[in-house]
């Protein structure tokens, strides 16, 4: 997968609460739920997105509870992929269960700012800040998660994998 996109950033410690508040959780529809998506944190965000555009996140994101809805959320408002210094471990899992790829670059973070310009390409591992001119490194998606990913998530990864389509 490769994407470029406007960042979108945020700081540390942002709960699924603040991605998608549970007063939406009555629908799991991503459209309906990225049309709210970080309503917790700044009710009219998601407004300010355009679809393609990547969320740049501080320390612990996606902390809280263990909500799936909160990367059909980011989805759903049309954000490929999350780029943070780090993310709490179930909202990593879930997230790429549900089809959304993180990088986690830790202190490297603090060179991307609020709408500079990234390309990111998956396969070869590499992120650059266009708007900077430089380039910042990640540890490549293991095969496995990249396959699930390739899938949609794990739906479709098992569905995938159960009618012998390996």
């Amino acid at each position: 997968m490769k994407t470029q996109g406007k960042t979108h950033k945020v700081g540390d410690h942002i709960d699924t609460d603040a991605i998608i508040p549970a007063r939406f959780l009555v629908t799991s529809d991503p459209a309906k739920l990225g049309a709210n998506c970080m309503a917790g944190l700044e009710p009219d965000w998601v407004k300010r997105v355009n679809k393609g555009d990547i969320l740049v996140a501080g320390r612990n994101f996606g902390c809280g509870s263990s909500r799936e809805h909160a990367p059909i959320a980011i989805l759903g408002a049309g954000i490929p992929v999350v780029v943070g210094h780090s993310f709490a471990r179930i909202f990593y899992r879930n997230a790429f269960n549900m089809g959304l790829p993180l990088l986690e670059i830790g202190d490297e973070v603090d060179k991307i700012a609020d709408g500079d310009k990234l390309e990111i390409d998956l396969e070869k591992g590499s992120l650059r800040n266009l708007t900077k001119d430089l380039e910042i490194p990640f540890q490549p998606i293991p095969p496995t998660m990249r396959e699930i990913l390739d899938c949609g998530g794990l739906v479709g990864y098992v569905g995938k994998r159960l009618s012998g389509d390996k």
